[in-house]
């Protein structure tokens, strides 16, 4: 696949994906096609050496190549990312009445750049659980595509000072104006036909801004998307394990809730990578040695220096928009890097050619975090945070490169390609 073949492919997912439940039924589609054999948590495994996948809540995905060659001799090589975004999300009983406009209720999931989302064509997707007329409890993925609701700013006039010092409240500001009519309507109403009007019991619904993903720039130089964190990894990730076709044991891990602290039991810090990892790895001493030389690379996006806010970062560490993946450190363990995990990696880019940024927080700052600690400390084995340079991360529209995600990619593919042992000599 070249550059221009995997920022389509990309920009495909990218609009096919505006919930992490459809992030995971997409990868699970591209899996299948590529000859994954889909397993089953409540089912027993007899994993001989082949390609599977399996799900949890349907919104996080394990996809892994079991190899034939001795785990405790090679260890596993392990690309995680995460699957959801922060976003608006409708509330339980979202219905409001207003002046003859009909709103939803929302509640603010993770850790949204708010302004960015008032006036943009916003739909509805997510997970629906309804009860057939049968009386069986279903669950069904909805995306309903239109453009159905904005979110309309409060004129200038009515505030003069909105462009020095206006403050949003999730609460009483961002409700979506869904419609205008003096009768009764509800939620419920609106994804009933979606669903063949079967009995709704609960909802999990996103907004999300219509405006699709696309290369932009004079020279065709950035991506220009909603959730390119970190549905850009996740894409990434998946493209280089289906490419790296080998006899290695290579694994994929997407968790939902990274951007709501990963503490739940499909996050990164439930139990689903390790309930994996003990299902196709021998227990005792040769798992202890498998995980000894195994390496997890997190792949969540990073900050990419702002030319109009250059004294955001620290002045030896902005990454650059199409330079390369950055490696991330942090002294306190917000990021897991240390000197043996960067060392591999930058000797793996080398090998294929692929430039490499480094990223530190300015010490005044705080730091933010990724599934990789969490995962580090859960599984204990060797971690490395890298991410793409990104602008604008948690706004409804984020900006990469198109150079970055394809090096990332190679790589990722890289490493799924390296069969040796890993560790530096003592």
């Amino acid at each position: 696949m070249d550059k221009s073949q995997f920022n389509q492919s990309l920009i495909d997912f990218l609009n096919a994906a505006p919930t992490p439940f459809h992030a995971v039924q997409v990868m699970a589609d591209k899996l299948l096609d590529a000859g994954f054999k889909e397993l089953h948590e409540e089912n027993q495994w007899n994993t001989e050496p082949g390609k599977y996948f399996v799900t949890r809540n349907q919104s996080s995905i394990i996809a892994f190549n079991l190899g034939s060659t001795e785990l405790r001799k090679s260890g596993i090589r392990i690309v995680g990312a995460h699957t959801d975004s922060p976003c608006l999300k409708a509330k339980p009983r979202p219905n409001r009445n207003k002046l003859g406009y009909h709103q939803i209720g929302v509640e603010v999931y993770g850790g949204v750049l708010l302004n960015p989302w008032f006036d943009r064509d916003l739909s509805l997707a997510g997970r629906v659980t309804h009860k057939s007329t049968e009386g069986k409890l279903q669950n069904t993925l909805i995306d309903l595509k239109k453009p159905i609701a904005i979110i309309p700013s409060l004129a200038i006039h009515l505030d003069r000072e909105a462009n020095n010092n206006r403050k949003v409240n999730p609460e009483t500001d961002m409700a979506p104006v869904l419609l205008q009519s003096e009768a009764d309507y509800s939620l419920e109403e609106l994804i009933a036909p979606h669903i063949n009007d079967h009995e709704i019991l609960a909802t999990e619904l996103s907004f999300y801004d219509t405006n699709p993903a696309a290369v932009i720039g004079e020279r065709d130089q950035f991506l220009a998307s909603a959730r390119l964190d970190n549905l850009l990894s996740c894409f990434t990730g998946l493209t280089s394990l289906v490419e790296a076709d080998n006899n290695h044991t290579n694994l994929l891990v997407c968790n939902d809730h990274e951007e709501v602290g990963s503490a739940s039991f499909s996050g990164a810090e439930g139990t689903f990578l390790r309930d994996v990892l003990e299902r196709i790895t021998n227990p005792g001493e040769d798992r202890r040695r498998t995980f000894a030389r195994s390496l997890l690379i997190s792949t969540d996006n990073a900050h990419g220096i702002h030319p109009n806010y250059p004294d955001k970062h620290e002045s030896n560490h902005g990454p650059i928009l199409n330079k390369g993946p950055t490696v991330k450190f942090n002294a306190n363990q917000r990021y897991a890097t240390n000197s043996e995990t960067a060392g591999y990696f930058k000797a793996l880019c080398q090998s294929v050619d692929v430039p490499i940024q480094e990223f530190v927080n300015r010490a005044d700052m705080a730091c933010g975090s990724t599934i990789g600690p969490i995962t580090a400390k859960e599984i204990g084995v060797k971690t490395l945070d890298v991410g793409v340079p990104t602008f604008a991360m948690h706004s409804i529209r984020e900006l990469a490169g198109t150079e970055d995600a394809y090096n990332l990619m190679l790589a990722l593919k890289a490493l799924y390609c390296d069969g040796g042992p890993l560790g530096a000599s003592n």
